[in-house]
């Protein structure tokens, strides 16, 4: 394996074209590499492009699973959009700035002052539904499989171990959940990626995919990806009979 800096792309020709895979390229490296050089990505380039903002990935899933998305708007940040979420909104709800991670940019708007705030540092109005939970499931997908799942639960209004949230290890994890997420990574073709995912009522909502996505907090978590990224590069893994997903659970 070898590591070439994305500014050394064009200095290393030679080296890209004879590799089996291109792994972790950086995103703007990404319609060079595959249009022009032709080569295998990993993650692919769904997995990329899907995932790239939340307004791509929202608009993915309204189409591939709206009934597994939580009501979402997408406004533009200015006085109209404004006026449309003030007309048709009922604080408090949820926003989100575009492009963010790990829970920062996302904010519990409760008033028209907060709601002016988040508009003012925004390109895009992304209003969402909160939903009634106080954790949200991780699930891990890699290659075509589900490789590992658990239950995130805050002390707050965010879920991400980034934000102080902890692992839950004594809660079952929804085979439904599970069953939706493999679904969607499948007929999506996203290949590597975090899946937050909300269990209401019995039903699975998914809230958001991330490409890149952490491992703190399950010491087991990284040998589980690297085996499974192994087993789906170099063929090893048979899409026929796949391994059962690690659940996190005493």
């Amino acid at each position: 394996m070898h590591y070439i800096k994305p500014e050394l792309m064009h200095d290393q020709r030679a080296r890209l074209l004879d590799a089996d895979w291109l792994l972790f390229p950086a995103y703007w490296q990404l319609h060079s590499l595959h249009y022009v050089l032709g080569r295998p990505i990993f993650p692919s380039l769904a997995s990329y492009h899907l995932g790239h903002d939340k307004v791509e990935m929202t608009r993915a899933l309204k189409l591939a699973c709206p009934e597994h998305l939580p009501e979402t708007d997408i406004l533009p940040a200015g006085p109209h959009g404004i006026s449309q979420v003030l007309d048709t909104w009922r604080f408090p709800f949820v926003a989100k700035q575009i492009r963010s991670s790990q829970g920062s940019g996302v904010f519990l708007i409760e008033s028209r002052q907060q709601l002016l705030d988040y508009a003012a540092h925004s390109e895009v109005l992304y209003i969402q539904k909160l939903l009634p939970i106080v954790r949200d499931l991780r699930v891990v997908v890699v290659g075509r499989d589900v490789i590992a799942s658990y239950w995130r639960e805050g002390t707050s209004f965010h879920n991400n171990l980034a934000r102080g949230a902890r692992v839950r290890t004594d809660l079952p994890v929804p085979e439904p959940a599970l069953a939706l997420v493999t679904r969607l990574a499948r007929e999506l073709g996203i290949d590597h990626a975090g899946f937050d995912v909300a269990w209401v009522e019995g039903r699975p909502y998914v809230l958001e995919f991330n490409r890149l996505f952490g491992n703190r907090g399950m010491p087991e978590l990284p040998q589980l990806i690297g085996a499974a990224m192994r087993g789906y590069l170099l063929g090893e893994a048979s899409p026929d009979t796949p391994e059962p997903p690690m659940t996190f659970s005493a």
